[in-house]
């Protein structure tokens, strides 16, 4: 039976589920997920959760048009675990669908409960030659 949830509210659940883990150990075994989907949404929540553990001004998932995934955090530059391509590419459709960008490229607010409180994100999602990104920038 498929979950009828919205994603946003799935990602806002596993940011409650996984707050108290560390998430990047988390990352490297979302790869692994026999549903692709639900890996996306719970790599999303890992992203910002690390992203706000660790400070960073913005997360960055690229995929090239090769297929080749990158993850990128900006503080001190650092390469996060990759979810794999194919999670890769239902992390892209899960933010797609929680923001509702459509289009080579958009950017909007997103708001996530994380626990007691709340964080206000900016989503850019954009598409190029050389493949499609999205980036995840958190507050200052």
């Amino acid at each position: 039976m498929k979950d009828k949830r919205s994603a946003h509210l799935r990602v806002q659940e596993f940011c409650d589920c996984y707050a108290t883990t560390d998430p990047l150990r988390e990352m490297s075994l979302v790869q692994g997920e026999a549903d692709k989907e639900e890996g996306a949404l719970k790599w999303i929540a890992l992203a910002v959760l690390h992203g706000v553990n660790g400070n960073a001004k913005s997360i960055t998932l690229s995929r090239g048009k090769d297929g080749k995934v990158r993850v990128e955090a900006k503080y001190n530059k650092a390469e996060l675990p990759s979810p794999g391509a194919e999670v890769a590419d239902k992390v892209l459709q899960a933010l797609r669908e929680i923001t509702h960008i459509e289009g080579s490229k958009g950017k909007t607010p997103l708001a996530l409960g994380v626990r007691d409180g709340s964080i206000e994100l900016k989503v850019t999602i954009q598409e190029a030659e050389e493949g499609e990104e999205a980036v995840i920038k958190f507050p200052k």
